[in-house]
């Protein structure tokens, strides 16, 4: 007895290590196999004589165990290349292509899946293939990423089976690839399309009518009996003996600059979207914007440091910049220094410049330091807070003022009895969350007039309505010749 003990721990310590070092497990039909000795073994209490034929089928099935372990075959036969784009758009599908090589000359079976993090969703997740002697294969994939960022894919994981299935070998085989996933530009090819068919209104964007004209000069062209007898250059028509008239176009080269909190105040989540990603999303829709007017555009990315500074510039390279400096960015659970950040942002920026701060307030320690800090810039440069709602404050106020008005409409009918109250009908928690939700807002309301009193700019809209606010803001901005 005491020998079937120590034989029974060789043989779970030989298991042990070929999982350990050599990541081999016995497969399901070995252990099917191995029940046939257990049922026999069970019979020598009543059949003594059995306990040979039982032994002999042990080792039996011990050479053929052992004989088919040494028909797996080692990583070394395998290779593994990936091809894959080195930029995604979030939420979009990216094609990802496996080429599979098999050195040696015998057929292989083998369970093929990618080592690429959740966030980026591979369909399908794994392959099930036979692999000839001596070719390759090509399996085809798709990624649909659900977060921003850069992703290192690093690896993929394979499991292949021995010749006559009693086990299975799980194999990593290196493959490096990088793939830098970017927020959804859907929107600005949208917004090219609806510029074009004039229905920018679809959108969320209003015409705004322009204040006075067009002051910056542009060219001279001949006179028509359509212009304005004020815009005659005299002295040009005096030296060419024709009326010339001076033509104007709307400010150019001006510049706005982006200050995108990233700290705790930005870590809430509307729709199942964050709100710095909703921040992202409006940014760069208004940098598109502004640099189609050719003006200049910056952003600078902070929480208790400045992350990413790029300058203000123009031109079509610019939005590649704006979008390799956002697109790895992610709120974290810090505290925001705003004067790091504005002092920063002074010393880098001179001319004066939309300065658009978007952040979310929910304490007097934030207001303070946006009002502090955007005030000190009204005189130099033109400053803007967007500040974002939440929804769960609103609903709570909304929720109990719906219920209210429904009551009242009850009571005031037919029937109805007069000795009782709206509020009797609604329950305590409701309104008490309604009463402390009425108290942000006020305070809210009190921070904002404040603002807005000391020159800053506003936009105060929810997460998902922010890009069109946003952009109906700055076309405010040009048309009012503010900057």
């Amino acid at each position: 007895m005491s020998f079937v003990v120590y034989l029974l721990i060789v043989l779970l310590a030989l298991l042990v290590g070929l999982a350990y070092w050599g990541g081999t497990f016995p497969h399901r039909p070995l252990l099917v196999l191995m029940l046939a000795p257990t049922f026999m073994a069970a019979w020598i209490v009543f059949l003594p004589d059995i306990w040979p034929m039982v032994a002999i089928v042990d080792v039996v099935i011990a050479i053929v165990a052992i004989t088919d372990l040494f028909s797996l075959r080692a990583a070394s036969k395998l290779t593994v290349e990936r091809n894959v784009g080195l930029i995604a758009s979030l939420g979009q599908p990216q094609k990802v292509t496996l080429t599979i090589t098999n050195r040696s000359k015998q057929d292989w079976p083998v369970w093929i899946r990618d080592g690429v993090e959740e966030y980026l969703h591979a369909e399908p997740a794994e392959f099930n293939v036979v692999l000839p002697g001596e070719r390759r294969a090509s399996l085809e994939y798709q990624l649909h990423p659900k977060r921003r960022g850069a992703f290192e894919l690093a690896e993929t994981y394979l499991r292949v089976r021995s010749r006559w299935g009693f086990w299975n070998r799980y194999l990593t085989v290196p493959c490096h690839s990088t793939l830098k996933v970017y927020p959804d530009m859907k929107q600005l090819g949208e917004y090219a399309l609806l510029a074009r068919t004039n229905r920018l209104s679809l959108m969320g964007l209003r015409r705004t009518r322009r204040v006075g004209q067009d002051n910056e000069f542009e060219r001279l062209r001949d006179y028509t009996i359509d212009d304005n007898y004020r815009h005659i250059e005299w002295r040009s028509t005096a030296r060419r003996n024709k009326l010339t008239v001076k033509d104007f176009q709307a400010n150019q080269s001006q510049r706005v600059v982006f200050m995108v909190d990233c700290g705790r105040m930005m870590t809430g989540t509307s729709g199942g979207v964050s709100l710095l990603d909703h921040a992202l999303n409006a940014m760069l829709m208004l940098s598109y914007v502004a640099l189609g007017r050719k003006d200049q555009v910056g952003l600078m990315c902070f929480s208790n440091e400045v992350h990413t500074f790029v300058p203000p510039k123009g031109g079509g390279g610019q939005m590649n910049r704006l979008l390799h400096a956002a697109y790895d960015r992610f709120p974290q659970m810090v505290e925001s220094r705003y004067d790091d950040a504005f002092l920063h942002l002074a010393k880098h920026v001179r001319k004066r410049t939309l300065v658009v701060l978007i952040t979310n307030v929910i304490d007097d320690v934030n207001a303070h330091q946006i009002e502090k800090h955007l005030t000190t810039f009204s005189g130099r440069h033109l400053p803007m807070a967007v500040l974002l709602r939440d929804h769960s404050v609103y609903d709570a106020v909304d929720a109990v003022d719906n219920e209210l008005q429904l009551v009242e409409k009850l009571q005031t009918s037919p029937g109805a009895k007069p000795d009782t109250t709206p509020f009797d009908n609604v329950s305590d928690q409701k309104l008490y969350e309604a009463a402390g939700a009425a108290d942000i807002l006020t305070w809210r309301r009190h921070v904002l007039a404040d603002l807005e009193m000391k020159g800053v700019l506003l936009v105060d809209a929810f997460p998902e309505n922010l890009t069109g606010q946003l952009v109906n803001r700055y076309l405010e901005v040009k048309a009012r010749h503010l900057l």
